[in-house]
């Protein structure tokens, strides 16, 4: 019975701290990597064994102070000199390798250098060198079997290819300390809870890695309520995450606000803006301050007219993000020297097609040699360029079968190529060549503009008129938003608000 109380007595110091010395107490140690759920911790231990491990870790401890409470974090009871001993090794092993250890200060180590050898093996299996090691050390403290290999099992099952998981934790080696459970798996239903489809979502972690590492009810939901706020449709938020993953990492108050609000300033319309984020969302990328801005000021000194430039964005939305004085000083010497187009000519063909920036000079020329080619004046191609600079984009064989139609069926003079240049720009099967038949049957003469600017419910109801309208001009943009037609009424609000994709393409129509 004596012997049985004895035993006892250490189990009962445990059970009681107060009773515990206080050079025996734990110290706090770093946060170790959140450890994903690992089978042999879920194996029953032995009671009896307990009980003998702690009576022994008991009595070792009042003979040995210098010792703290055993700590069986990596498997192995160890002191504080052992692992002061253990920690220098593994430093030194670490050096040997060329890695710098001084980041691994406060991180628990592994008791061996054994264990440290397999995850620096096993990193770079995967595809890292020590230098990428160095730039991130504390990767070093993730347990392959407990972090390292569960994490890279999960990515590799939500699409990201096995080749390609080393270049991916080379970019974000956060991700190791991740819990698949806690961490990531939320981040992936939040992913495909915006529409983005379920074999992009490699994709898009892989373009942009970061995003495991935000908080939903963060920056990522503010970004997207407030792209639906302005007018974007919530089942394109998909394909724009899919297009350009980085809004998701936008603040609304210092990135994505500031741009919409100066760019509506030019009025552009807040649901053409929608329309254009939800095609090129990586507007959104353009700097504010270093790029947009001084972009706009420098169309504006080039002699674009400022009512004008919501529609050269809204036709061109990337022209606010390139290089854009180096582009427009260039052209503007080429359109000068080249097709005798002035300053004030090479503005108004920018504001027509703001497209023509980006457009190199050899493609530029194949149309004006042509254009010359059929005995029309350098000055009357430069007339017919500014009045219709769509011209310099046409491929010169349609422009062949235009004006052979032109000369050999219709038999009308260059003079009304050069007054109506919009010619070119149309199908001759699908609009030319039907229109001009049915004209001919009827006996009616007319001008091209005449024949060819109207829709077909249109052309319909001037051939059964019994006189010919008074030619107009086509469609205009207007500041604020709104569209006005020659001989109709300005679209209303309410035809603004229930069919926006019409005014869209009326809008940005060239």
């Amino acid at each position: 019975m004596t012997s049985l109380l004895r035993r006892a007595k250490p189990i009962k110091a445990i059970r009681n701290p107060a009773q515990i010395p206080h050079k025996l107490t734990q110290t706090p140690t770093p946060a170790r990597p959140r450890q994903n759920p690992c089978p042999s911790q879920l194996q029953t231990l032995n009671p009896s064994r307990v009980l003998q491990f702690v009576s022994f870790s008991t009595q070792s401890s009042s003979k040995f102070p210098e010792y703290e409470m055993p700590s069986v974090t990596w498997g192995v009871v160890q002191g504080r000199k052992e692992k002061l001993v253990s920690r220098v090794i593994i430093c030194d092993y670490l050096k040997t390798l060329g890695i710098v250890p001084d980041e691994l200060e406060n991180l628990e180590l592994p008791s061996t250098v054994e264990v440290m050898r397999e995850r620096v093996e096993f990193l770079q299996k995967l595809g890292l060198t020590i230098d990428d090691i160095n730039e991130y050390p504390l990767m070093l403290g993730c347990s392959v079997r407990k972090n390292i290999i569960p994490v890279l099992g999960y990515l590799e099952k939500i699409g990201i290819q096995r080749s390609k998981l080393g270049e991916f934790v080379k970019n974000y080696p956060q991700v190791l300390h991740a819990s698949v459970v806690v961490e990531l798996a939320p981040v992936v239903k939040f992913l495909r809870g915006l529409d983005v489809e379920k074999l992009d979502i490699g994709y898009v972690l892989q373009k942009y890695p970061e995003l495991l590492g935000f908080k939903l009810e963060g920056t990522m939901s503010t970004s997207v309520a407030y792209l639906v706020s302005i007018g974007v449709s919530p089942r394109d938020i998909g394909p724009m995450v899919t297009q350009y993953p980085y809004l998701l990492g936008m603040r609304v108050g210092t990135m994505i606000k500031p741009l919409v609000d100066y760019l509506v300033s030019f009025g552009l319309p807040k649901k053409i803006l929608a329309r254009m984020l939800e095609k090129r969302a990586y507007i959104l990328g353009y700097d504010l301050e270093e790029t947009v801005k001084p972009n706009v000021e420098c169309l504006l000194s080039f002699g674009i007219r400022r009512e004008s430039l919501a529609s050269v964005i809204a036709q061109y939305p990337q022209i606010i993000g390139l290089p854009l004085k180096a582009k427009l000083s260039s052209q503007q010497y080429f359109f000068n020297l080249k097709l005798k187009i002035d300053p004030d000519g090479f503005a108004r063909v920018i504001e027509k097609m703001p497209q023509i920036v980006s457009l190199h000079q050899h493609v530029i020329m194949k149309p004006v040699d042509f254009l010359i080619g059929r005995v029309i004046s350098s000055e009357d191609v430069a007339k017919m360029i500014v009045k219709c600079p769509q011209l310099i984009a046409l491929r010169v064989e349609l422009m062949k079968n235009s004006y052979y139609f032109f000369k050999t069926e219709m038999g009308r003079p260059i003079k009304e190529l050069v007054e109506f240049p919009e010619y070119f720009t149309y199908s001759l099967e699908s609009r030319i060549k039907p229109r001009y038949q049915r004209l001919k049957s009827r006996g009616i003469r007319c001008s091209l503009n005449w024949l060819l600017n109207c829709s077909d419910q249109r052309f319909e109801e001037r051939l059964q008129g019994d006189y010919i309208e008074t030619e107009g001009v086509g469609p205009t943009f207007c500041v604020g938003g709104k569209l006005e037609l020659p001989g109709s009424e300005i679209v209303s609000d309410e035809e603004d608000e229930s069919d926006d994709e019409v005014l869209y393409r009326r809008t940005v129509c060239l």
